[in-house]
């Protein structure tokens, strides 16, 4: 949809847009709270000192400490999600900018509770779990302490490591101003003649016209819009990632990845899995690369061909019956689940649906204990949206279902099984719609789409993986990168996944990494083939009618941080620190490559 036709905010429905008021009545009840959780912080501050006090003392203090984070975290999402719908108001902006403040300063206030912890001893935090009840609850928050111990500091640095918050969030907020609110793109050109108007929310369904001429005018567009600001957002990006080089050293890790998978526990070989088997079966991209080309009839492939319709006829679906075939899909997880789910969706607007002018590009899952899963997306009535809206649902019951069953101090859970749940769904979806669907159009739609999504968590995801790698490992090293050094970086990594069955401009192909705002969050997006692969085999579990494999799975979802991620993963059946998972994962698209091949008759 050209963005002069996109509607205002104010434009659009009520009954398509995330339900605010269920959080505050108003932004002014925000406000007050905003300040009302700004006054609390010297009571709390208060107790520093004095957590040795007594086993009374210290759950005092710790339930004390996740009010904070829980009155907190419901005003950083308020003002996050108010910003992403609408990202040209500045009133939205202003409140994040204030909530980020804020987030700063409760982290500092509480910084002192776990170095106290820690000063008490292992030994004595039992003996007091054995006296106070309320403690018992913390018995998993404390072992993970402890092991973290080596890599806490002392209270005042501890204190000054969460006053960085706010300074250290700036590399993010300015990638989203300047690539949502502040860049501008020249319009594309369709075949006819006719402009095309490109931005974040419109990028993505001309790049699925089966109009050439308006995908690659569109795809040059976008890419030319960041390559002319790439000096400006290498530099944003290589602040970000001194920043992880600095937290690292900050806290006598080795490295950045060792401290960023130390967070959850993770080893570090279940990276270097991911890359290992992504780049043995590089040929089986290669090999769809082929199919895909001559499905087009092009004597050559680009990257703007990737998300081309192989069909003329392209299925519709209204948002009521995606959450229909979604519910179907999901069925075999009980009546329960899918009730949920399709109240949250139909009733209790958990999803902020259309588009609108300025709202942020892409789609995600975002809420806090005591809200609705909220999730924010631009649903287009393709079947890619259908998908996009099923792995959402994903992330929001896996937040339903620990926010239900664990208490605030395990509400979260690590972004190492986050995209285990979404993918599941998507999986689960996929599987119904071919199975119960026979329409040859329908289907082919189908599997168009699961190859979009493995085309980004097993081809695009793995090699900024191996881009992240390198510029973090350079920057520990100190050397410098300038942004046409990451370009030329990122282009190679593409060509050996190319394998020669694309052709390619190296500068619009390189400066890739300057799209994903998720390279924002250290080693995040390996994560993704993790998740799609650990999905893939909880799937098959449940699809083969495993014994006690729906309620695993279940129990995946609701153990939250109260177990570690790999701990999680195995309660419902899949070890992860075998590259089996993945080597499986990878099977299953050389077997959509086949049976689109198939269809196709190419």
């Amino acid at each position: 949809m050209p963005a002069q036709t996109l509607p205002r905010r104010s434009q659009v429905p009520v009954q398509y847009t995330w339900n605010a008021p269920s959080v505050y009545p108003s932004p002014e009840a925000w406000a007050a709270e905003l300040r009302g959780v700004a006054a609390s912080l010297p009571e709390f501050t208060a107790r520093q000192g004095h957590l040795g006090d007594g086993a009374g003392a210290l759950a005092d203090a710790v339930e004390a400490r996740d009010d904070l984070a829980c009155r907190t975290g419901r005003l950083v999402m308020y003002a996050r999600m108010s910003h992403s719908v609408d990202t040209a108001d500045p009133a939205a902006a202003r409140m994040e900018a204030e909530a980020a403040g804020l987030l700063g300063r409760v982290r500092a206030a509480v910084a002192f509770v776990e170095p106290e912890i820690l000063a008490l001893g292992r030994e004595q935090i039992e003996r007091w779990m054995e006296a106070e009840p309320r403690l018992r609850i913390y018995a998993h928050y404390f072992d993970d302490l402890f092991r973290r111990a080596a890599h806490l500091r002392s209270a005042e640095v501890e204190e000054l490591l969460g006053l960085l918050a706010d300074p250290f969030a700036g590399p993010e907020a300015t990638a989203s101003m300047l690539t949502n609110a502040d860049m501008r793109f020249r319009s594309a050109r369709a075949s006819d003649g006719s402009e095309l108007e490109v931005t974040q929310g419109t990028i993505d369904k001309i790049l699925a016209e089966p109009d050439r001429e308006a995908r690659r005018t569109a795809w040059e567009s976008y890419h030319d819009g960041y390559l002319a600001l790439k000096n400006t957002l290498a530099s944003n990006l290589l602040t970000s990632v001194r920043q992880n080089v600095f937290q690292m050293r900050a806290r006598r890790h080795r490295s950045t990845l060792e401290a960023a998978l130390f967070e959850s526990n993770v080893p570090v070989e279940v990276f270097h899995n991911v890359v290992q088997v992504f780049r043995s079966n590089l040929p089986v991209w290669h090999r769809y690369w082929a199919v895909r080309r001559r499905a087009l009839g092009v004597e050559t492939l680009c990257p703007y061909d990737v998300w081309a319709p192989l069909t003329r006829e392209r299925p519709t679906v209204t948002y009521e019956q995606a959450v229909d075939w979604i519910s179907a899909g999901l069925a075999p997880l009980g009546r329960e689940y899918v009730e949920v789910l399709r109240r949250g969706c139909l009733e209790e607007r958990w999803v902020d649906v259309y588009p609108n002018q300025g709202k942020t590009a892409g789609a995600f899952s975002y809420g806090s204990p005591g809200t609705y899963p909220f999730i924010v997306m631009s649903f287009d009535g393709t079947i890619f949206s259908l998908g996009t809206l099923a792995h959402e649902l994903g992330h929001s019951m896996h937040s339903y279902l620990t926010w239900k069953t664990q208490p605030m101090i395990y509400s979260d859970y690590s972004l190492f099984v986050a995209e285990v749940a979404s993918n599941f769904h998507q999986a689960m979806v996929r599987a119904y719609l071919l199975r119960e669907q026979s329409d040859r159009a329908l289907q082919i739609a189908v599997i168009e789409e699961a190859m979009s999504n493995l085309h980004r968590y097993l081809f695009i995801m793995p090699t900024l993986a191996r881009f992240e790698l390198e510029v973090h490992e350079r920057a520990e090293r100190g050397e410098g990168l300038s942004a046409d050094d990451m370009i030329g970086l990122l282009a190679d990594l593409f060509a050996e996944g190319y394998g020669g069955q694309m052709q390619f401009d190296r500068e619009r192909v390189g400066i890739a990494w300057a799209t994903f705002m998720h390279l924002y969050t250290d080693y995040y997006v390996y994560q993704y083939t993790t998740g799609i692969s650990a999905a893939s085999a909880l799937a098959r579990r449940i699809l083969s009618a495993v014994p006690g494999a729906v309620e695993g799975y279940l129990q995946m979802l609701s153990a939250g941080s109260s177990v570690y991620p790999l701990e999680a993963l195995r309660l419902a059946g899949v070890d992860m620190t075998t590259p089996g998972p993945v080597q499986d994962a990878f099977a299953l698209l050389s077997e959509m490559v086949d049976r689109l091949a198939g269809l196709l008759e190419v």
